[in-house]
C-alpha cells in the first residue's frame, strides 16, 4: 500500500508540492509561535530570579515586567516580613543605551544582594556615579574599565566588567539605584523588588504571606506564573490557538480539494481495484493515506521553516537579548500532530466518495 501511495503522490507532483507547501506554512507558523511562547516563559524565569532571588514582587496588572512601578516603601515593608531574609529594589531602564538598544540598565542598591553577587572579571564595583557593565555588553561595545558608556544621554565612566551567568544581565549594565532614579525621573520608585527568603521558607508560603502584606502587588515565584500574568504570553497563546484552528480548517479544505480531484480523475482505476478484490474500506484507506502523505510532507517542511522562522522572528522584533525561541520535542510533536490531523480530515470526504461510487460507472471510465 505504501508503494502505491508514493506512486500516486508523485504522479501529480506539482499538485502534491503546492498542497504540501500550504500545509507547511500553517505548521511553520504554529511551531514558531509555540517556540516563542516557550522562550518568553524562560525569559520570565530570568526576570523573576534576578540576582539569584527566590521570588519577585511587581506591580499588578502590567503587561510587561519592565513597565512595573512600585514605591520604595515596599522594600521596608518586605524587610519586616519574617519570611524574607533580604529585599533588593531594582529599577529597569530599557532602550537607555543607544549603541545597544536591546540592553537593560539595572538600577540596583550597591549594598543589596543583586550587586553583591556580581562577579567582576575586571575593574571594581562602581563608586558614586560610575557604571558597571556585563561582559557580554563589554565585548559587544569593546568597552572596559575606564571607558565611557552613555545611558539615556548621560555619560558614565565604566568602573568594572561583571559576569552573572544570566544573558540579559551580562548584556546589560548596572547603575546605583539613586542614579538610575534621577536620570529616569522615577525618584522614590522601583520596577521590582527581588526577594531572598529566610532559611527553610518555601516560595509558595512566602508568596501567600507577602501577597497578604501587599495586596496591591503581584508576587511571582516561578516562570509559569510570570508567563500567565503577562499579556504578551496570553496574546501569543491565543494567537497560536487561532492559527491552529485556521490551519486545520484551511489545510483540511486544501487537502480535501486535492484528494477529491484525484478521486474524480482516477474513478476507473479505483473501481478496477474494487473489481480485483479490494474492499471499499481498503480503497478508502488508500485515499486517506494519500491525504496523510501530502500532509506529512507539508509538516516536515513546516517543522524546518518553523525552527528557522522562530529565530528570524525574534531577530526582526529586536528582542533576541531577552527571548530565545525554545524548540522542544513537544513543540515539534504538536506541529507534526497538526499536520497529520490535516491529512486525516482532508481525506475523509474523498474516501467517503470512493465508497459511494458505483463500480460499473467507475469501470466504464477505466
Amino acid at each position: 500500500m505504501l508503494g502505491l501511495i508514493t506512486t500516486n503522490l508523485t504522479r501529480r507532483l506539482g499538485r502534491t508540492i503546492l498542497t504540501s507547501f500550504g500545509v507547511g506554512v500553517g505548521v511553520a507558523t504554529i511551531v514558531a509561535l509555540l517556540a516563542l511562547s516557550a522562550g518568553l516563559t524562560q525569559t520570565a524565569a530570568g526576570f523573576i530570579h534576578l540576582g539569584g532571588s527566590d521570588l519577585g514582587v511587581f506591580q499588578a496588572g502590567v503587561a510587561d515586567p519592565t513597565a512595573s512601578r512600585l514605591p520604595m516603601a515596599v522594600v521596608k515593608r518586605l524587610d519586616s516580613n519574617p519570611d524574607v531574609a533580604s529585599a533588593t529594589p531594582l529599577l529597569l531602564l530599557v532602550n537607555a543605551v543607544k549603541r545597544s538598544q536591546s540592553s537593560i540598565v539595572f538600577g540596583a542598591d550597591p549594598h543589596g544582594f543583586f550587586s553583591r553577587r556580581l562577579v567582576y572579571v575586571s575593574g571594581h564595583p562602581s563608586i558614586g556615579r560610575e557604571v558597571e557593565i556585563g561582559d557580554g555588553l563589554a565585548s559587544q561595545l569593546k568597552l572596559g574599565p575606564g571607558g565611557e558608556l552613555t545611558v539615556d544621554g548621560r555619560r558614565f565612566v565604566v568602573a568594572g566588567v561583571y559576569h552573572s551567568g544570566v544573558a540579559f544581565e551580562d548584556l546589560g549594565a548596572v547603575l546605583p539605584l539613586t542614579v538610575a532614579q534621577q536620570i529616569s525621573g522615577l525618584q522614590g520608585q522601583t520596577t521590582s523588588v527581588a526577594v531572598e527568603l529566610a532559611s527553610g521558607i518555601l516560595p509558595s508560603v512566602a508568596r501567600r504571606s507577602i501577597q497578604h502584606q501587599l495586596p496591591g502587588a503581584l508576587v511571582i515565584a516561578d516562570a509559569g506564573e510570570a508567563a500567565r500574568a503577562g499579556a504578551n504570553e496570553v496574546l501569543i497563546q491565543n494567537a497560536t490557538l487561532v492559527i491552529i484552528i485556521i490551519a486545520l480548517i484551511v489545510g483540511a479544505i486544501s487537502v480535501t480539494n486535492t484528494m477529491a480531484m484525484s478521486v474524480l480523475e482516477r474513478q476507473g482505476e479505483l473501481a478496477l481495484l474494487g473489481a480485483m478484490g479490494w474492499s471499499a474500506r481498503r480503497v478508502a484507506t488508500l485515499v486517506v493515506g494519500e491525504g496523510v502523505g501530502v500532509s506529512l510532507l507539508g509538516a516536515a517542511l513546516g517543522l524546518l521553516l518553523g525552527v528557522i522562522g522562530s529565530q528570524l522572528l525574534v531577530s526582526v522584533m529586536g528582542v533576541g537579548t531577552y527571548v530565545t525561541p525554545s524548540i522542544t520535542a513537544w513543540i515539534l510533536g504538536r506541529g507534526l500532530l497538526v499536520g497529520v490531523s490535516i491529512g486525516v480530515l482532508g481525506g475523509i470526504y474523498p474516501a467517503w466518495r470512493v465508497t459511494q461510487m458505483p463500480p460499473l460507472r467507475g469501470l466504464a471510465r477505466a
